[in-house]
């Protein structure tokens, strides 16, 4: 099992930045595609975004995709998020998770997802 600790959120003004991160002990990082997800108040938890196990390919929800960026250090067991940006409707709690199972392609699905964080808020105001 591996367990991930989201950290690096806070409150921004929009049009800020931040960046997450994801700390990951238990098993090696590498042995995971790791995503983010987020939800915000009365809203379903959603995909943000996806890496796969090497950092070769990511996958992006068409809501961040050129504001966001997902990376991974495996030799420091650490997945990143860096957000640009920032718009009010970012304001969720941000959560990473890890996929372990190898699959042809990279998955949006929480339900493929086994191991996640206590999460991270992120505060953007207007």
């Amino acid at each position: 099992q591996v367990q991930l600790v989201e950290s690096g959120g806070g409150l921004v003004q929009a049009g800020g930045s931040l960046k997450l991160s994801c700390a990951a002990s238990g098993r090696t990082l590498s042995t995971y595609v790791m995503g983010w997800f987020r939800q915000a108040p009365g809203k379903e938890r959603e995909f943000v975004a996806a890496i796969r196990r090497s950092g070769s390919s990511t996958l992006y929800a068409d809501s961040v995709n050129g504001r966001f960026t997902i990376s991974r250090d495996n030799a420091k067991n650490t997945v990143y998020l860096q957000m640009n940006s920032l718009k009010p409707d970012d304001t969720a709690v941000y959560y990473c998770a890890a996929d372990g199972v190898f699959r042809l392609k990279i998955q949006i699905g929480i339900p493929f997802y086994d191991y996640w964080g206590q999460g991270t808020q992120v505060t953007v105001s207007s």
